[in-house]
Order: structure tokens, then C-alpha cells, then sequence
């Protein structure tokens, strides 16, 4: 199998996080925070281990790192917490994932918020000067982006973008779920509120680990309730973070998995990572670009993306397409990748597009595979 669905989540992993994983559980598989014992302890010291490391990846000691399942469950606590408090318009890409959109949806359909899409301009752009006149019109009290869209890999300015946030004292919230581990990003600046991390993806680690960075002086109220190994006389969550936002038992294994594969990008710095994934985009627009029965959506040259490329196929639908491809060993995304805000800006709704999605470990030999594969749809086409 040639593999082209890195954004989907990332594969394969460095050799060294399976073996951590399996070599910690084996030995070390307690709880955190349920015990004194040995196994406990040292569950305690790697997830403390994990929570230093991605503050220095990251550049934020002074934030706090909250670890959830998965991104979805970290956006919708953010989200919903500050509902809770009383947010009212927030504001967001073009290019914003379900777990954004639905979340918001969601809460519109109640009468709760107002949401309010951020000017883009067709070639791509942010425009400031557009994007200050909506928070004139109607103030922001949040304000949430995608730092890199998942349908055609555009990263957005987001310190522009929050720093102008920040004038009309709106919350920041940056979804990187698709950058953190791969743009060199700092977390730790006053613009940034809250920052969303999926660790199965750019972070290189397994599935069921992800979470959010935040902003301890901001009072966000819990959504979820339960055990959390401290305090348990009171009937209330604990106002001590991280315990407020992690309740029940963490994924110890999948902490573990998150731990070597940062012990393994500290290695290889985010610049190497970033500038081989930048070669393997590049190695993919080319052949893409010359084959005639596809077109590529959203390629703007002068803008900024990661290893993300859309394309539509003339004569045959994204859904047949995509069986087309996997029946030929080609693992790619068609359809709507859950982002259909993206496909209804760029044109490509209802049917979505193909999505390939390189990383800094695809091969030649993947690309000598998707090589062939192409030659074959051309002729068929």
C-alpha cells in the first residue's frame, strides 16, 4: 500500500513509539493519581514527563497542558465551556473542521452564540483590514482558526489574526490539529488562549491521545464530571488544573506512545520534519500537475501550506475515485474530509475531492506506486 492519508492520521509511526509503548505497559501499566505504588508513580512521572515536553515543543511553560481522548473532545469542552460563560458571536475560518462546525451548530440552533465566517479573499487571503471592520461591526468573544485546513492544507496567520482578536479582548482558540509537531508555532504568547493538539497526526503518536493547551488564568467551566484521584470528598470537579478537565482514567498507553514520538521530533527538529514534508508536497503537486484528468483546488502560489493537496477528477466522482485508488493500493480521502464550510468556499460541494496527504515519511517508492497508478486513470479516462 502506498500510503497519501497522513491527515488523516499519520502512518507509520517512528519505530521507537511502538516499542515504548509496548516495552511501558508491560512494565509500568498503572493508574495516575489512583496510588503511592510503583506502577502508579511511574504512570504519574511519564505523563509529567509528556506534559514538559510538549510545553517546550510548543514554547509555553507558562500554559497548561490538558490531555483528552481526542481533539473533538478537546474543542467541544473549550467551546462549550465558554458558551457556558457567556459567549456569544464567535467567529471562525472558512476552513474549520466538524468538530468545530457542528459543536457550533449546534449551540446556534439553540440561540445560544452567533457565528460569524472571517473574510477570506478568493485567491486565499486573510484580509486584515475586512476582518477588523467585522470585529467593528459586531465584537468578537471568540475567535477560532484552524491553523492549517484539512482539505487543502492552507495555514492561516494566525498571530495576525489573534493579535487583532485581542484589541476587542476576544478568546483565541487555534485548532493544530494539523500542524502541532511539524510548524514551529509559540503557544506560549499572550495572543493565545487555547490551543488544540491531535496526537495521532503531526505529533506522529497513536490514536486515543490528543487534548489542549490553555491559558490557566481564564475560568473555563468543566462539561464533563467524575473521578479525578484528588479531592474526592468534594461533590464539585476541583477547581485544580490539570484534574478539572481530566476526569476519569487517562490513556496511559497512548501518553506513552505521545512521549516517544516528541523524545523522537526533539531528535530531528520541526525544521527537518517541516522541510521534508515541504519536498514531498512538492514531489506530489508535480506529478499531480501532470496529469491532465485532475485539478488541483486551493493551490495559491506565494501562500503558505502543509503536506495537504485536493483534487477533483474530471468524469468521475471523489467517492468513485476514491475506491478507484484503494483498490489499487493508493490509501487516500475523498468526499468531504469533515470540512464541508471548505468545499462549499472553494466550490467543490456537494461532492468534495480527492486528498492526498504526505508526510516527512513518504517514500519513493510511494510515489513510483501513485505514479503508476495515475498513468492507468489517464488511460482509462
Amino acid at each position: 500500500m502506498a500510503y497519501f492519508d497522513n491527515a488523516a492520521t499519520s502512518y507509520p509511526k517512528p519505530e521507537q513509539v511502538y516499542k515504548f509503548m509496548d516495552e511501558f505497559y508491560r512494565s509500568n501499566g498503572g493508574n495516575v493519581g489512583r496510588g503511592s505504588y510503583t506502577l502508579a508513580n511511574n504512570a504519574k512521572l511519564l505523563v509529567d514527563d509528556t506534559r514538559t515536553r510538549l510545553q517546550r515543543l510548543l514554547h509555553c511553560p507558562n500554559k497548561q497542558i490538558i490531555f483528552e481522548p481526542t481533539a473533538t473532545i478537546a474543542l467541544n469542552t473549550i467551546i462549550q465551556g465558554l458558551v457556558l460563560s457567556d459567549a456569544k458571536n464567535i467567529y471562525i475560518s472558512p476552513f474549520e473542521h466538524n468538530a468545530v462546525t457542528r459543536t457550533l451548530h449546534h449551540l446556534e440552533q439553540s440561540a445560544k452564540i452567533k457565528i460569524h465566517i472571517l473574510n477570506v479573499t478568493r485567491d486565499l487571503d486573510y484580509d486584515l483590514k475586512r476582518i477588523k471592520y467585522q470585529f467593528d461591526a459586531t465584537q468578537p468573544d471568540v475567535v477560532i482558526i484552524s491553523h492549517a485546513s484539512n482539505m487543502i492544507g492552507l495555514v492561516a496567520p494566525v498571530e495576525k489574526i489573534f493579535e487583532l482578536a485581542k484589541r476587542y479582548r476576544a478568546v483565541t482558540i487555534v485548532d493544530m490539529a494539523q500542524t502541532a509537531g511539524l510548524i514551529d508555532l509559540n503557544v506560549g504568547s499572550e495572543t493565545i488562549d487555547f490551543a488544540i493538539f491531535a496526537g495521532h497526526k503531526t505529533l506522529l503518536a497513536p490514536t486515543g491521545i490528543a487534548g489542549f493547551i490553555m491559558n490557566p488564568s481564564i475560568k473555563l467551566p468543566p462539561i464533563i464530571f467524575g473521578g479525578t484521584g484528588f479531592d474526592s470528598a468534594n461533590p464539585n470537579v476541583p477547581d485544580r488544573l490539570p484534574e478539572r478537565f481530566e476526569v476519569g482514567t487517562l490513556n496511559i498507553i497512548g501518553i506513552a506512545g505521545l512521549n516517544a514520538a516528541l523524545d523522537w521530533i526533539e531528535t530531528q527538529t520541526l525544521a527537518r520534519i517541516r522541510s521534508l514534508e515541504l519536498n514531498n508536497r512538492h514531489r506530489l503537486l508535480e506529478l499531480l500537475s501532470a496529469h491532465d484528468c485532475l485539478s488541483i483546488v486551493g493551490n495559491i502560489v506565494g501562500r503558505e501550506y502543509v503536506g495537504i493537496v485536493s483534487c477533483t477528477i474530471e468524469g468521475i466522482s471523489s467517492e468513485s475515485a476514491g475506491n478507484f485508488f484503494a483498490a489499487k493500493g493508493i490509501a487516500v480521502r475523498a468526499g468531504l474530509q469533515c470540512a464541508p464550510l471548505a468545499h462549499k468556499f472553494l466550490g467543490t460541494y456537494p461532492d468534495g475531492t480527492v486528498r492526498f496527504s504526505v508526510n516527512c515519511f513518504t517514500t519513493d517508492d510511494d510515489f513510483a506506486q501513485l505514479r503508476s497508478v495515475l498513468d492507468e486513470l489517464d488511460e482509462e479516462l
